[in-house]
């Protein structure tokens, strides 16, 4: 236990210890929960309760009262148990866990949310899992997603394809939902593949009541076993404990900083919903199981950078960018595809010097169109290459592969401007807006 000095007696005191469940008092206030343990750096004189709600809070406990309403054991990281035997008449899931908050949980030691679960660790606080499949669990990386980086896609993406040769039918990617959709439009252009690709995630740790993990990995899991053999991004699609969406990696977009349907299709329906870890309904077309034969191409090129346009942007970004020898840009530009008139010189610059531009819009929704006003014709000369109806992720994503498969210009803007994994859509998308 970290508490000390002042907080310490004042525990000892009432003989209370890390997992009581407590009553603090304070000027007519009552706090009542689970004592927590708390940040080794935090200042004395306060503890921390995790109240009933999954919501933790920090007392300051000068002139408070405290009352040992019930004994409890000190929670713990992790779990314990003999080894998950598989059933031969289930089919195989691999579950490849790369942290975030759906493979995390409460550290005591600094009071934090971190990613210490591993996959397994899942399955064992959850054996509702063993009545779908076999599961075969494997922690890639321990990380948070705002620290992914390309070549971690590189290496997901080999796993991916070493464990779909070792016979698994389905594959769960845990991942956190900051950077999910980045990971998930990679590893659609990077592998073909003849069995489900999940990339799932939470939005709530699995320590709070109202946690999305459970929820999202089981009708993962489902997904990994139905016929929808593309890589997509399965998440809640209500705030209830309802449907969850099954979104094409390429279409996908984290849309809130804390809802649990954060994540939505841009310009596309959901593939899928899914209730109970079985397809309910379906609403687009899709690549089927076994129609593809597993085809692996992470090359790809990790100096691009991605840039969005503002009022008063200079036109030394993008000379920066050129000077620090990157090998693409990617341009979030306003509306149908701008940037101010003034910045036209350096992108010039960089078509000169070999080095792909691609428009995308800050809009989202629609699609680019440099032909209507003159900046966007300026850019078209300038060499400019529309991102089409891509997200900005997507096409960030997209061009840094499509380097690494050709250093020609022309060669680029047809890797960019040709559909790979469903990122560009063949009609408007006006009623997905609308809608």
């Amino acid at each position: 236990m970290t508490y000390k000095e002042i907080s310490k007696e004042f525990l000892d005191k009432a003989n209370v210890t890390i997992g009581d469940v407590i009553k603090v008092t304070k000027e007519d206030i009552s706090y009542e929960g689970i004592l927590l343990d708390r940040s080794e750096d935090a200042k004395d004189a306060y503890i921390v309760i995790k109240l009933d709600s999954g919501y933790n809070v920090g007392v300051n406990i000068e002139s408070a009262t405290i009352e040992l309403i019930e004994k409890g054991d000190q929670p713990k990281i992790g779990f314990e148990g003999d080894t998950i035997e598989k059933d031969p008449n289930k089919q195989n899931i691999s579950i490849i866990s790369t942290g975030g908050t759906v493979s995390s949980i409460i550290d005591y030691k600094t009071g934090a949310v971190h990613p210490k679960f591993t996959a397994e660790d899942l399955l064992r606080a959850n054996p509702e899992l063993l009545d779908l499949a076999n599961y075969d669990v494997k922690a890639l990386y321990n990380i948070l997603s705002e620290n992914m980086k390309p070549e971690y896609w590189v290496k997901a993406a080999e796993s991916i394809a070493d464990d779909i040769s070792s016979g698994a039918d389905g594959i769960v990617i845990a991942h956190g939902t900051d950077t999910m959709h980045y990971t998930s439009a990679a590893l659609s252009f990077m592998i073909k593949t003849p069995v489900p690709i999940v990339v799932t995630g939470a939005q709530r740790s699995s320590d709070r009541p109202s946690t999305d993990a459970f929820l999202n990995i089981y009708n993962s899991c489902g997904a990994a076993l139905s016929d929808i053999a593309e890589v997509t991004v399965l998440m809640h699609n209500s705030l209830d404990d309802g449907d969850c969406a099954l979104h094409k990696g390429t279409k996908v977009r984290k849309m809130h900083t804390s809802r649990r349907d954060t994540f939505r299709s841009i310009d596309s329906e959901p593939i899928a919903l899914l209730r109970d870890g079985k397809v309910k309904s379906v609403n687009l077309p899709y690549v089927k199981r076994g129609e593809n034969e597993l085809e692996l191409n992470t090359d790809i090129e990790s100096k691009v950078a991605l840039i969005k346009s503002f009022p008063g942007i200079s036109s030394d970004i993008i000379d920066y960018h050129i000077d620090k020898g990157y090998k693409g840009l990617l341009i979030e530009g306003t509306g149908l595809g701008h940037v101010p008139d003034y910045m036209v010189d350096s992108l010039q610059r960089a078509n000169d010097e070999g080095i792909p531009v691609v428009m995308t819009s800050q809009c989202l929704y629609g699609t680019i169109n440099m032909n209507v006003y003159s900046t966007g014709r300026l850019l078209q000369d300038a060499g400019v290459i529309s991102g089409v109806d891509m997200t900005p992720e997507c096409a960030y994503v997209k061009l840094a592969w499509a380097l690494g498969q050709s250093d020609s210009l022309d060669e680029v803007k047809k890797i960019i401007q040709t559909n790979i994994a469903g990122e560009l859509n063949e009609s408007s998308s006006l009623k997905y807006f609308l809608n």
